[in-house]
């Protein structure tokens, strides 16, 4: 075989998983499409709902909602409690667990910190130094011409 074949034969590949790709996403789009018009929505007349009879029948469903809304407010509450009280309770058990391998990582942390440190400390002072030095040599020049 030679280049052209193979430069074909590949656009050929290529065209052809970009068709077959092309026809599964058309595929699943109708699908999605025609199983979506299916499904009707409900739509509520809030007008009719709240304002249906009277103004006693409204405040009565106000009232209502406002009862609802405060017992599941009441009732996450304690879920969210509890989940705050098992997550302390986790933290303190893995931090008691793992003290010596948090302090053993916390000293390496500081000790290759302070090794950076002092490399740059060193870096910086080098390239300083060599700043300095030819500014005192460029003065000294200056002054003896």
């Amino acid at each position: 075989m030679n280049l052209d074949d193979l430069k074909q034969r590949r656009e050929e590949n290529i065209r052809l998983h970009k068709d077959k790709k092309k026809a599964y996403y058309l595929k699943k789009k109708l699908a999605t499409n025609a199983n979506s018009s299916d499904v009707k929505h409900e739509f509520v007349d809030y007008e009719q709902e709240l304002f249906g009879g009277d103004l006693a029948s409204f405040t009565a469903k106000i009232k209502e909602i406002a009862k609802k809304q405060k017992t599941h407010i009441q009732d996450r509450e304690d879920v969210i409690v509890a989940k705050i009280e098992e997550y302390r309770s986790k933290k303190k058990d893995y931090y008691l667990e793992n003290k010596d391998k948090r302090l053993q990582y916390d000293k390496d942390y500081r000790i290759k910190k302070k090794e950076d440190l002092k490399n740059y400390r060193k870096s910086y002072y080098e390239k300083n130094k060599n700043k300095i030095l030819t500014k005192q040599k460029e003065h000294r020049q200056k002054q003896n011409l």
